[in-house]
């Protein structure tokens, strides 16, 4: 009992109740992203960023993501575009190489809005019917998006919008964007082991994440399956809108503080 005590507070470095929220919510949330496609990873994080610490914020939530996506791209594998997968790796890989020599700190509050205004582009812009993004087009995804994840911690809104110019049916990007979204939480769990996190704190806490994301996985693809295809689309362009809504919310605030 004391073992699993220490594994749920990190040491004590969460209060039991704090552990136990985090763990209902990595449920609901994981279940949001299988119904809907997106959005569970933008609210665990504001969750987390509640409770806890700064420095374990990011790493925490990314390997916990890590676990989420990897069972949801699991459990869709028949359904992922495994091109687009292939593509997107050999962009991702090529940004996060040239991430590390990033010397130059950008605005956050520019990255904000050029990234809530690339989203809207590409989720309500025009796009050619019945056709899919180029090879070049899909390596050049993987690349902007883990460039642009050394900025912005979520970048699921982003991926999640260049796969929606696909034209894939909604288990297509369900099972695509998990695939995506795995691979570039894996480059950053090794980026944070790399300088040096020690993940060995809170592994019993991600574990058990892990474990009741997967659950909530579950039974958000059975709601999935049940979900009329045209009503996906509308949910999931509706979503990921919000999100961009939020950064620009986000970007404002920090410019006009006094007024928001």
């Amino acid at each position: 009992m004391s073992l699993l005590y220490s594994w749920l507070t990190a040491n004590d470095a969460l209060s039991m109740s704090t552990s136990v929220v985090l763990v209902v919510t990595s449920f609901f949330t994981s279940m949001m992203t299988a119904t809907l496609g997106i959005g569970g990873g933008v609210l665990l994080l504001a969750v987390m960023a509640g409770t806890v610490p700064v420095s374990a914020l990011i790493p925490v939530h990314g390997l916990v993501q890590l676990g989420s996506n990897g069972n949801r791209a699991l459990m869709t594998a028949k359904h992922i575009d495994w091109t687009m997968l292939k593509y997107f790796s050999l962009g991702a890989i090529v940004g996060a190489f040239l991430a590390s020599f990033i010397v130059v700190q950008l605005s956050l509050v520019i990255i904000q809005f050029a990234v809530a205004a690339f989203i809207l582009f590409l989720v309500w812009g025009s796009k050619p019917k019945a056709q899919e993004m180029r090879p070049a087009g899909r390596t050049l995804a993987g690349l902007v998006t883990t460039l642009v994840s050394m900025f912005v911690g979520a970048t699921g809104p982003l991926v999640a919008a260049f796969v929606h110019r696909n034209n894939y049916s909604k288990m297509q990007i369900t099972g695509t964007f998990a695939s995506c979204m795995t691979l570039q939480h894996g480059l950053k769990a090794f980026v944070f082991t790399f300088v040096g996190f020690s993940f060995a704190q809170w592994a019993g806490l991600i574990i058990i994440m892990i474990t009741s994301g997967a659950l909530g996985t579950f039974f958000g693809l059975k709601v999935l399956k049940r979900v009329p295809a045209d009503k996906f689309m509308l949910a999931f362009k509706i979503v990921v809108t919000l999100l961009a809504l939020r950064l620009l919310w986000q970007a404002f605030s920090t410019l006009f503080p006094a007024v928001i």
